[in-house]
């Protein structure tokens, strides 16, 4: 598609005797037209030069209510702490009627 006028360009394609058995063993076995087959490997090619997110970015970012705690969460008996009585306050709310 032309970007500025979004008419659909006219792609023709010559292709050697190899590249067209390849082409007609695929079209067969994915059970697609050539142009469907175009469209997907283009759009994976594309997909693969796009920068890839970081596992952080693919999982939505920092658990923001992992970081709003106490600022001395770094230290293992604070958090002990804090566990023991999220526990606590946890199995208090099952045993209140």
């Amino acid at each position: 598609m032309n970007a500025q006028t979004g008419e659909k360009a006219m792609l023709n394609v010559a292709l050697n005797d190899e590249a067209e058995r390849y082409l007609v063993e695929i079209l067969a076995q994915e059970k697609t037209t050539s142009n469907e087959l175009l469209q997907r490997l283009l759009h994976q090619h594309w997909q693969n030069l796009q920068p890839r997110k970081t596992f952080l970015e693919r999982r939505g970012g920092h658990p923001q209510h992992l970081l709003n705690g106490p600022d001395d969460l770094s230290d293992r008996d604070v958090r002990k702490q804090i566990i023991a009585e999220h526990i606590e306050q946890r199995h208090e709310r099952r045993q209140a009627p």
